[in-house]
């Protein structure tokens, strides 16, 4: 028997990616759904007029997983999107530098693509999304507000 293998055959370590269910994401997820929060879809000429998309079951720093109803929704359709998240514990979720000190701030408006649309019940649909064009700096303060929040399953 090879000093690899234990006594069933098996190897005594395996390589991260030989590991079943390996983390493959780059951003930790985490449960929002609780807080009932909405993104809505974004335009400017429009603004007085709110449309939601969904309302956010996760988000990490890097994209969202919304519930909605809407089953005109595509994977690889692009959204432009206002997403506003509540203050907590002190900490801002975005950072306004267009002013001369940077101001924290509560609302990001971006895109977002769709990776995935899955029906999970009759007329409700979760949708994964990627946070596209959100700057380093407003990416980073959103990973810090949700280190503050429970992890998602």
């Amino acid at each position: 028997m090879s000093k690899s293998a234990r006594s069933d055959g098996q190897p005594f370590m395996r390589i991260h990616s030989e590991t079943r269910g390996a983390e493959r994401r780059q951003h930790r997820r985490h449960d929002m759904e609780p807080q009932a929060i909405t993104v809505e879809r974004f335009d400017a000429a429009r603004r007085a007029k709110r449309e939601v998309v969904g309302q956010i079951v996760d988000i990490s720093a890097g994209g969202v997983r919304l519930r909605t109803s809407d089953e005109k929704v595509r994977p690889e359709s692009q959204i432009r999107v206002r997403l506003e998240l509540p203050a907590y514990a002190g900490i801002s979720p975005f950072v306004d530098t267009t002013a001369k000190d940077p101001q924290p701030k509560r609302e990001w408006v971006g895109w977002m693509t769709v990776s995935r649309v899955q029906r999970v019940g009759p007329q409700t649909y979760d949708i994964g999304a990627r946070l596209v064009d959100m700057d380093e700096m407003d990416r980073g303060m959103l990973g810090l507000y949700l280190s503050t929040q429970p992890l998602a399953a």
